[in-house]
């Protein structure tokens, strides 16, 4: 298995960061975590590549204990921060951190010209990487991460302020990887890029993983065969939370939501709209996605 987590515990002070967290990621396989800031995940990931110390529980690369140097060689790890040299070009850069992984001679120069296609930056290996696009300088990150050609590779939101073009870029690069065999873990704050992307999904909450399952598993678990409801409506805040609390739902950015079991419930809200007060703007029903799951299960928006 190319990474395994079992039981994993880690306190600061009185505050416990992970509490009995277990994953295992297979070859080939994309895992999204997602989580509120806060939940625990950047501890989780820090844990895996050895930075962090758990008090208790197991971290295991192919069978290496995380922090060893089998482990190291086995991992990339690509943090959110960029972490490339702004005076020098694309080349220079990967052949510095290449040499940082022990490469050198020919093995280093065909690690340089595969991380320069993955990340389709071979155009502009020359480029002083201070002169690059915030996407580029993004992809140039990433594959900087990537000169020892890991197995398992950790990647903490590598979309972060990059255009809709890089972004798919970078969505086709996860991608490869994954086609290739590698174990990805993958965090992020956007849920589209995590049904896009990821094979299985852990949402974690306090340090816990609360559940974990594929996009339709977790759908299924948390709302059955229920639709949703979103009725925007125009009147006092306060009736309209009230009117909502009442039916079963929650206001979300102005938006009453809520979940039937056959659309014809419908009508009952529709009516029961008139006596509450607030007036129906509009209406619309549609089936749970990701965003739905992480709202009932964590009461939080991802970036709470």
């Amino acid at each position: 298995m190319p990474l395994e987590i079992e039981r994993l515990v880690k306190r600061f002070g009185d505050t416990v960061a992970l509490d009995d967290v277990s994953l295992t990621v297979r070859a080939g396989e994309c895992v999204g975590l997602l989580g509120p800031n806060g939940a625990g995940k950047s501890t989780l990931i820090r844990s895996i590549v050895g930075r962090v110390v758990p008090n208790s529980g197991r971290v295991a690369v192919f069978g290496r204990a995380a922090g060893s140097a089998e482990a190291r060689m086995a991992l990339g790890w690509v943090p959110q921060e960029l972490a490339i040299y702004p005076r020098i070009s694309c080349a220079e850069n990967l052949g510095s951190f290449g040499r940082y992984c022990g490469l050198s001679g020919q093995k280093l120069a065909e690690a340089i010209a595969w991380c320069l296609h993955w990340a389709a930056l071979e155009d502009r290996q020359g480029e002083l990487a201070r002169n690059l696009s915030g996407g580029m300088k993004r992809r140039l990150n990433m594959a900087a991460g990537m000169l020892h050609r890991p197995k398992v590779v950790l990647f903490d939101e590598p979309t972060v302020g990059v255009d809709p073009q890089s972004r798919n870029r970078i969505f086709e690069m996860v991608e490869a990887l994954r086609a290739a065999g590698t174990a990805v873990i993958y965090t992020t704050h956007y849920m589209e890029e995590a049904e896009r992307l990821c094979d299985r999904i852990a949402i974690v909450d306090h340090g816990r993983i609360i559940a974990e399952g594929t996009k339709d598993d977790l759908i299924a678990a948390s709302f059955g065969t229920r639709s949703q409801v979103l009725a925007r409506l125009a009147g006092s805040k306060d009736a309209i939370a009230a009117w909502a609390a009442r039916n079963g739902g929650h206001v979300k950015d102005g938006t009453a939501e809520f979940t039937v079991e056959q659309p014809a419930e419908i009508a009952r809200l529709l009516n029961d709209i008139g006596k509450a007060g607030p007036d129906l703007v509009d209406v619309s029903l549609r089936k749970p996605n990701l965003e739905s799951v992480f709202l009932h299960l964590t009461g939080r928006e991802l970036r709470d």
